[in-house]
Parts: C-alpha cells; sequence; structure tokens
C-alpha cells in the first residue's frame, strides 16, 4: 500500500515521513518489510496515514495484516465501533506477556461462540 501511494504520487519515502511526522527509516520499514513482528504503535500508524494522505483505518487493517493479526470489521468498510478502536488504539500500551494474555482471553471467547455439535451456541448461562 505504501509503495503503491509512493509510485501514485511520485514521493519518497522522506515525503511521507515529514508529512507524517515519522521517521523516513519506519516508513521505510513499514514498506519494505514483508511480515510485521508486531503492530506498531497506533501513533505510527496515524502518522503514516497522514503522510500518505488516507484514513487511519485502512493503515490499521494493512499493519495487522502484516503482523498476522486477523481484523474483522463486519458492516464497516472504513470506520469501526468506537470500542474497536479504543481497543486497538491501546493494545500497544500493554507489555508483551499481557497481550499474549489477551490474545488468548479472545480466542476463548470466540471459541465459546462457535456452534457446540447440538448445534446451539456455547452459552455459559446454561
Amino acid at each position: 500500500m505504501i509503495k503503491r501511494k509512493l509510485d501514485q504520487n511520485g514521493w519518497s519515502y522522506n515525503d511521507v515521513a515529514r508529512r507524517g511526522g515519522i521517521s523516513r527509516s519506519t516508513v521505510h520499514h513499514l514498506a519494505t518489510s514483508v511480515r510485521l513482528a508486531q503492530l506498531p504503535q497506533q501513533t505510527t500508524l496515524e502518522g503514516l496515514a497522514k503522510g500518505l494522505g488516507i484514513p487511519v483505518a485502512p493503515v490499521q487493517r494493512a499493519a495487522a495484516e502484516a503482523a498476522g493479526v486477523n481484523l474483522y470489521f463486519e458492516n464497516a468498510p472504513e470506520t469501526t465501533d468506537p470500542e474497536v478502536e479504543i481497543l486497538i488504539a491501546s493494545v500497544h500500551k500493554l507489555t508483551p506477556k499481557d497481550r499474549r494474555h489477551v490474545a488468548v482471553l479472545i480466542e476463548s471467547l470466540l471459541q465459546e461462540e462457535q456452534p457446540e455439535e447440538d448445534g446451539r451456541a456455547g452459552d455459559p448461562d446454561g
């Protein structure tokens, strides 16, 4: 996405960095990395979006995909539920250990929602 915007507008990594208030090396790293080790901080994503002149939501989605994180935004083409936005924006504040705990919790909650063999969704209240 970054390289495509650079090509479309004739911009350099430095142009995007200056427009977005982030470092050139950050823009270069995000543009050239096939897989990210972790999601960039929300402020970095916001700066990149500003530098590219696009909304932050597509940048968040692309970063999540590059980090191997699946985000599902049902019926929300460019905006999400405010609670989802808060979660995404806040997750970088957690320690890696705490993020793993959150990921396990989410996986557990999602598994509870899967239909059971008798055809009913998991219901903790019975």
